[in-house]
C-alpha cells in the first residue's frame, strides 16, 4: 500500500506529480473559493461529545443503499476526466472501490466509457448524469448505463450554468489531444477546448448541458430506466421535499465541492434541514469537505445515510493509481471504525445528534 498516513498527505503527494493545470482543475473552486474552505470549516466547527462504558468490542459499519448492503457508508463521488490524473483513470478508481465493496459513481464526463468501466469492475456502479439539450443523447446514455448494470442514476442539479473557476480560466484548461469525454461521439463534442482562450471546460459544459431542465422533466427521466433516481446538489428543505414528491429515491446534499456558486451554504450545514424535510422518504447523502473518519461520523450523526468522497479519491489516484485510491478508501473506513469505538457507537444507528456539540 502507498505510504501516506492521511488524506492531507496524499493531496501533497498528488500535487507533486500532477501538472499545475491539472492540479488547479481538480483542487479549484468558483471565484474566491470561499465555499471550498467553508465546507471544511463546517466539520472543524463541530465537536464530539463521546459516550463511555459502551460495549464496542464489535463494530458494524455496513449500511444499505438502494437494496444493496455495502461494508461502509462511503461512495466514490463522480469525478470527471480522471485519466488527466493517471493513465488508468476511472478503471483504476472503479477497481479500487470494488475491492472495498463500495459504489463507484461514473461521471458523464468520464475519460473512460461506461462499458469499459463495467468491464473492468464487478463492483456496484452508479452513473452521474448531466441532461443534454439533445434529449436523444441523454436517453442513449441512460439506456447504456442500465444495459451495463449500473444500479443508480445520479442527476446533478446544480449546474444550469458552470460556475466561474478562475484557476481554469487563467490556465486555459483543456484536455490533451489523447483524452476526451469517452461517453460521447466526437461529433457530439467529446473534448473540452478553448479556441479563444479561457477555460475549455466552461465552453464544453455549456454545449453539453440543458439549462432549461426543471422539475417537470423528472417524470420523463425516471421513465427512461428502472434505476433509482438520485438528485445531487440539493441544499434546501423545500427542494428536498419537492424531490421526494417527484419520485427521487435519493438526495445528495452538495454544493459541488464549492465549484459552482461561491459563498453557497456548506453541505454539512445544509444537511439537517434536508434530512428533516425528507423525513425518511429518500436516502440522504452528502459530500464536500470529507477528510477524516470523524467527518463521516459527524455527517451520519446529522442524518446522512452515507457520504460521497471526491477530491481525496482523485489525489490517491494521482499519487499511486488503483492502490492509492484503495488506500484512501481504507483509511477513511478504518478512521470511521476507530471513531465509532471512541464515541461509544457500536453501529451506525448509534451515531446520533447528541454526540455533537
Amino acid at each position: 500500500m502507498p505510504l501516506f498516513h492521511n488524506l492531507y498527505e496524499v493531496e501533497e503527494q498528488a500535487r507533486a506529480v500532477l501538472s499545475a493545470q491539472a492540479y488547479d482543475y481538480f483542487a479549484g473552486g468558483a471565484n474566491d473559493e470561499i465555499t471550498v474552505a467553508a465546507n471544511r470549516r463546517a466539520f472543524d466547527a463541530l465537536s464530539l461529545r463521546y459516550r463511555v462504558l459502551v460495549d464496542v468490542s464489535r463494530r458494524r459499519l455496513s449500511c444499505r443503499l438502494f437494496g444493496r448492503e455495502i461494508p461502509a457508508p462511503l461512495v466514490v463521488a463522480p469525478i470527471a476526466f480522471q485519466r488527466l490524473a493517471h493513465p488508468n483513470g476511472e478503471v483504476a478508481s472503479a477497481r479500487a472501490a470494488a475491492a472495498q465493496g463500495l459504489p463507484f459513481t461514473a461521471s458523464t464526463f468520464a475519460t473512460t466509457s461506461l462499458e469499459e468501466i463495467r468491464a473492468a469492475s464487478a463492483g456496484p456502479l452508479w452513473f452521474q448524469l448531466y441532461v443534454h439539450e439533445d434529449r436523444g443523447i441523454t436517453q442513449d446514455l441512460v439506456a447504456r448505463a442500465a444495459a451495463a448494470g449500473f444500479e443508480a442514476l445520479v442527476l446533478t442539479v446544480d449546474v444550469p450554468e458552470i460556475g466561474r473557476r478562475e484557476r481554469d480560466e487563467r490556465n486555459g484548461f483543456r484536455l490533451g489531444a489523447d483524452l476526451r469525454a469517452a461517453n460521447f461521439l466526437p461529433q457530439a463534442g467529446g473534448a473540452p477546448h478553448a479556441p479563444s482562450g479561457g477555460s475549455g471546460l466552461a465552453s464544453f459544459v455549456r454545449r453539453m448541458r440543458d439549462a432549461s431542465l426543471s422539475w417537470k422533466d423528472l417524470e420523463w427521466l425516471r421513465g427512461l430506466s428502472s434505476m433509482p433516481l438520485v438528485l445531487k446538489g440539493v441544499v434546501r428543505a423545500d427542494d428536498a421535499k419537492r424531490a421526494v414528491d417527484h419520485g427521487a429515491a435519493g438526495i445528495v446534499v452538495s454544493n459541488h465541492g464549492g465549484r459552482q456558486l461561491d459563498t453557497a451554504i456548506p453541505s454539512l450545514q445544509a444537511l439537517p434541514e434536508v434530512v428533516a424535510a425528507v423525513d425518511g422518504g429518500a436516502v440522504v447523502m452528502m459530500d464536500g469537505g470529507i477528510r477524516r473518519g470523524t467527518d463521516v461520523a459527524k455527517a451520519l450523526a446529522l442524518g446522512a445515510r452515507a457520504v460521497m468522497v471526491g477530491r481525496p479519491v482523485l489525489w490517491g489516484l494521482a499519487a499511486a493509481g488503483e492502490a492509492g485510491v484503495e488506500r484512501v478508501l481504507s483509511l477513511l473506513r478504518d478512521e470511521l471504525d476507530l471513531a465509532m469505538a471512541l464515541l461509544g457507537a457500536p453501529d451506525l444507528a448509534a451515531l446520533t445528534p447528541d454526540l455533537l456539540a
